[in-house]
């Protein structure tokens, strides 16, 4: 690769990072040196996720929740973009589209059942060793949009992970010569920086199943599954906070 192509690449990651995950992955990091510099641990702080925007007044939150879903899945749409121009096929590039729908969506599932299982037994135990905040996935009013509003929230929340720091973002590495070995542990640093909000334990356990998800794509070419099992562990994680808080003892509340 020329090096003026080099540099535009180069330039376009950074652009594309600045506007979606790499500026969560700042302000995870600020969040979190706010949140081990006050008084008392950080089991006793919370990080909520879905919140009301505009409480007492339900359809002016719902106009803010579907403003931010919406607004939030841009950063895919410029990529797709990207990649059209590239003439690389659109997000079909990265295996986002609708050719293999049982895979991914099969795929998804089992992913999910492994990954999510862990992932709450790690968050318990970070927990309750001090080392994660108290993570509140919904604190949305009782209307009748709250459920398909957090199922949208979470499909969002999947699709902008897996294309942007996976498909997305091993394409570019790899055409900027980077070792596979390297562009892995770039994806997965990046997203265990973005979930740091949520302590040390949501840094290790996201950089973890970054790794996973970086040698399944490798393994399959498709982020289709990646975001399928993404969804399905937000989905529980929202939905079923909605559904258990303050009902199930060991689940941890604010």
């Amino acid at each position: 690769m020329q090096d003026q192509s080099r540099r535009l690449l180069r330039s376009e990651t950074l652009l594309v990072l600045a506007l979606s995950l790499g500026a969560s992955a700042v302000s995870a990091l600020i969040s979190f040196t706010g949140s081990v510099t006050r008084p008392g641990g950080l089991k006793e702080q919370s990080a909520n996720l879905n919140s009301s925007a505009a409480p007492g007044r339900p359809w002016l939150d719902l106009a803010w929740q579907m403003f931010g879903i919406t607004t939030a899945l841009v950063p895919v749409a410029l990529v797709a973009y990207l990649l059209v121009r590239e003439r690389a096929g659109g997000l079909g590039a990265v295996g986002f589209d609708h050719r293999r729908p049982a895979f991914d969506l099969g795929w998804g599932a089992a992913v999910a059942a492994v990954v999510g299982g862990t992932g709450l037994a790690f968050y318990l135990g970070a927990r309750a060793a001090g080392f994660n905040l108290t993570v509140v996935p919904e604190s949305l009013p009782d209307v009748w949009w709250k459920i398909p509003v957090l199922i949208l929230s979470a499909v969002q929340n999947s699709v902008v992970e897996e294309v942007i720091v996976v498909g997305y973002l091993l394409r570019r590495l790899d055409q900027l010569g980077w070792t596979p070995a390297a562009a892995l542990a770039g994806s997965s640093l990046l997203r265990g920086t973005y979930h740091l909000y949520q302590g040390i334990g949501g840094f290790v356990g996201n950089a973890v199943m970054g790794v996973v998800f970086v040698l399944l794509y490798r393994r399959w070419g498709r982020v289709g599954p990646l975001v399928a099992a993404h969804a399905f562990i937000d989905i529980v994680a929202f939905v079923g906070y909605a559904l258990f808080a303050g009902k199930v003892g060991w689940l941890p509340t604010e």
